[in-house]
């Protein structure tokens, strides 16, 4: 039975708008493939885009899980058979192929580490037994200053002058991250230092004023002396405790209760604080020591040398993703130029504890979150801290 004119007309309809599909959708990956740039932009994104995935495994420096996950980054940058990784000590990481090879590296290294210059060996002197089938080598120095900590092994079946020079780059690249590793441990250690330090200051000034007001109550009142001791002891062993560069700002405001109360010991009616605190804030983790030591400066700065009662309010609101903490007192001031002058670390001063807390406060947020102090002679301090409420990475 022949076909009618509509089923015909039917068949030519699907077929033009299948046609029609596939040139779209080949018209679409051609536009695509065509986004992508050219030839030179690829190959510049691919290395780029490997570069900054080793980059990230090597943050915490030359170490066996990092550099083995650089290293298969690393070789596919090169586009050698195989990329070892070493520090001083042994073999990080080995990439590839020839892992019989292994065994020997360090001993091949030896001079790369000692004299710090790049070594290249044939494929006839680095396995003479394999014949033409065997890899070269190019042993690149990974130096952090001017220690040489490591070195960066390609091996391919020639060591021609690219490959050189593509190894050296990759080792001195490496050697960067290295650096940066090095210098985030440096803030690391610094920032505990600056905790030990205010853990000094705290130490002479205010133990000896403490046990001073406690002994006052031994006689008159000793219920209320035991009390200030078991506050005094929970106060010393929240400052002193060893663990953890962080907390939380409930932690840190009831180690601001206690250090009030020993300080009512010692002034009575003469110091007297108000609190209002948003719950929501309370877990917000805060560096640790960084709300204490603007008390005690508002109490030492502000109120000691002042004549008659003064006030301390002490605010923490939710301020959108940042938790805002201010400390106001109505003590005596400060000269804001002296002041601005001590926090940039020029001139020495008596607040060192609130530099330590603007620097750490800088260090671990950036130079947009360091103390917002608002003083003068004879009219108070007002100091605001301002954090992030979430926080990746730091844990309490």
């Amino acid at each position: 039975m022949p076909d009618s004119p509509l089923l015909t007309a039917a068949a030519v309809a699907v077929i033009v708008l299948a046609i029609a599909v596939v040139v779209g959708v080949g018209f679409k990956l051609l536009r695509s493939f065509r986004e992508l740039g050219t030839d030179a932009e690829r190959a510049t994104y691919n290395t780029l885009h490997a570069a900054s995935r080793a980059g990230q495994h090597l943050r915490t420096g030359l170490n066996p899980a990092g550099a083995a996950k650089a290293s298969r980054q690393l070789r596919t940058l090169l586009g050698c058979n195989a990329l070892a990784i070493t520090d001083t000590a042994g073999v990080l990481a080995w990439d590839g192929a020839a892992e019989e090879l292994k065994p020997r590296l360090m001993d091949l290294a030896a001079d790369v580490l000692v004299g710090g210059r790049t070594t290249v060996i044939q494929a006839r002197d680095l396995a003479p037994d394999l014949g033409s089938g065997g890899l070269a080598a190019v042993i690149a120095p990974v130096r952090a200053g001017s220690r040489v900590v490591g070195v960066v092994a390609a091996f391919a079946p020639s060591a021609g002058a690219g490959l050189v020079r593509a190894t050296s780059e990759v080792a001195d690249w490496v050697a960067v991250q290295v650096e940066l590793a090095e210098l985030d441990a440096s803030r690391t250690l610094l920032m505990e230092a600056e905790v030990r330090a205010l853990r000094a200051q705290i130490s002479p000034h205010f133990i000896y004023n403490s046990l001073n007001a406690i002994a006052s109550f031994i006689i008159t009142d000793p219920a209320r002396a035991r009390e200030l001791v078991v506050e005094f002891a929970d106060f010393t062993r929240y400052s002193f405790r060893r663990h953890g560069d962080f907390t939380t700002l409930a932690e840190e405001l009831r180690c601001i209760d206690r250090y009030l109360l020993l300080e009512k010991a010692r002034f009575g009616e003469r110091v007297q604080v108000s609190l209002r605190i948003a719950p929501e804030v309370l877990g917000t983790v805060i560096p640790f020591l960084s709300l204490q030591p603007l008390v005690e400066n508002a109490v030492r700065h502000g109120l000691e040398a002042k004549e008659g009662p003064g006030h301390i309010s002490i605010t923490a609101n939710d301020s959108g993703a940042f938790a805002e903490v201010t400390i106001e007192d109505d003590g005596v001031g400060m000269d804001p130029a002296q002041l601005q002058s001590m926090l940039a670390g020029h001139t020495d001063g008596d607040h060192v504890g609130l530099r330590n807390v603007d620097a750490r406060l800088r260090q671990v947020y950036g130079d947009d979150h360091g103390l917002v102090i608002e003083t003068a002679p004879g009219e108070g301090t007002l100091i605001t801290m301002r954090v992030p409420k979430s926080q990746p990475g730091h844990d309490a």
